[in-house]
């Protein structure tokens, strides 16, 4: 059966993201998509998903695109480096997925990153520090001096990058996903990080220490070691995914305890958790927009719907936290006192969900009360609805985020 709702093009410059998020919602669960001109599917629905997510025969092998093969995607399309970006435990499957993913799981332990809690909340006070002196003569971009560069430190800080050399990836990234970028220079720039992230293991393989990229090169006793395009691979996609996604849980949490006094009031008064915070945030403004992309190895019926075999799928994250089956009829408000407890899949579902979930959820959980316990009476520094979002398909990012610190 076709699709009997019209192909939502998903826009490339966000110039309207609510509304792009309502369409896909009005749609049916498996929607028509198109990405700068390519046709697809996503998933708009939370149970469906939750589907897709389990379906061993919706893999990420980019050779499975019926589109690819026969060179109707090729390199060209900008969207191209999200989904082959090298070997790595994002773009695998069943058992090399498995051992790819192994030691970086081992990495994120609990115990690590309860060890690394004390370099988190050291991070967040200097960073504090320095938005108290740049705020003092008025506004000061929230982003720029206090969320962008948390997220950055801390993931350096797990792979034992220098501290002088975060600009520079922050750079790299923000120029890769934009939309903004010439498609060669956005080639250019993952041949660049490559190359940066081979001589960082080949300095750490020489001379390893006691961080991720170490851990991801050092073998255990009777396993098989990764090898260099895999440890590339693997630190390359989880420094997008961990960086960018903790940029956007900090602010989109912010914004909305803004835009709800109320609701920030119970939570400085101790009524509501932070944890809870972090929880509606996820899965009201998710920091993953779209997530690309995945491929049928056979045709997949979902509902009155039929992926056909070589057709690829994109599940749309934010559409999915919005879903009123799941989430009750006011799925589309931010309400910290939902009675039910929050159960989203923003950080993914099954095999692939994100191995970073966790730490993302420590710095935010260290970060926002932070923040407005020093400052208790921030505010924006314009109109909410001035705030404009980066033109990245895949990320809910905003260009900046003014605040006046004091009342």
């Amino acid at each position: 059966m076709k699709c009997p709702y019209a192909t939502v093009v998903i826009d490339p410059m966000v110039q309207d993201l609510d509304g792009e998020t309502e369409q896909l919602r009005a749609s049916v669960p498996l929607a028509r998509i198109e990405l700068l001109g390519v046709p697809a599917w996503t998933v708009t629905r939370h149970a469906e998903a939750r589907q897709l997510l389990l379906d061993t025969r919706l893999v990420k092998d980019l050779d499975a695109w019926e589109l690819w093969r026969r060179g109707e995607v090729t390199h060209a399309w900008p969207l191209i480096g999200m989904i082959d970006a090298g070997r790595s435990m994002f773009t695998v499957d069943g058992e090399e997925h498995r051992r790819l993913r192994t030691k970086t799981s081992q990495a994120l332990t609990p115990r690590r990153l309860e060890a690394i809690r004390p370099d988190i909340e050291k991070f967040t006070d200097d960073l504090l520090d320095a938005l108290a002196e740049q705020g003092e003569g008025g506004a000061v971009d929230l982003k720029a001096v206090f969320a962008q560069p948390l997220p950055m430190k801390v993931v350096g800080l797990l792979m034992g990058v220098d501290e002088a050399l975060h600009p520079m990836l922050t750079r790299q990234y923000k120029a890769f996903f934009s939309m903004l970028t010439p498609q060669e220079d956005r080639l250019a720039l993952l041949a660049e990080l490559d190359v940066f992230y081979a001589e960082l293991v080949r300095e750490k393989t020489a001379r390893p220490t006691d961080d991720l990229t170490s851990a991801l090169i050092l073998a255990e006793e009777g396993g098989e070691p990764l090898t260099e395009e895999e440890v590339v691979g693997n630190l390359k996609a989880m420094v997008a995914a961990g960086h960018e996604t903790t940029i956007g849980l900090i602010l989109n949490a912010v914004r909305a305890l803004l835009a709800h006094p109320d609701q920030l009031r119970m939570v400085l008064d101790g009524e509501i958790p932070w944890d809870t915070v972090i929880e509606e945030t996820l899965r009201w403004d998710t920091p993953t927009t779209h997530l690309l992309m995945r491929f049928a190895t056979e045709d997949i019926q979902v509902g009155d719907q039929v992926v056909a075999q070589g057709e690829g799928v994109v599940i749309s994250y934010r559409a999915i936290g919005r879903d009123t089956a799941q989430h009750g009829d006011d799925a589309g408000a931010f309400d910290i006192t939902r009675p039910t407890p929050i159960r989203h899949m923003t950080f993914g579902h099954g095999p692939h969900i994100c191995p970073g979930a966790a730490l993302s959820r420590v710095e935010a959980g260290i970060a926002l009360p932070a923040l407005f316990g020093r400052f208790p009476d921030l505010r924006l520094a314009i109109e909410d609805d001035g705030i404009r979002k980066l033109p990245v398909m895949t990320q809910n990012d905003m260009e900046a985020f003014p605040v006046l610190l004091h009342g």
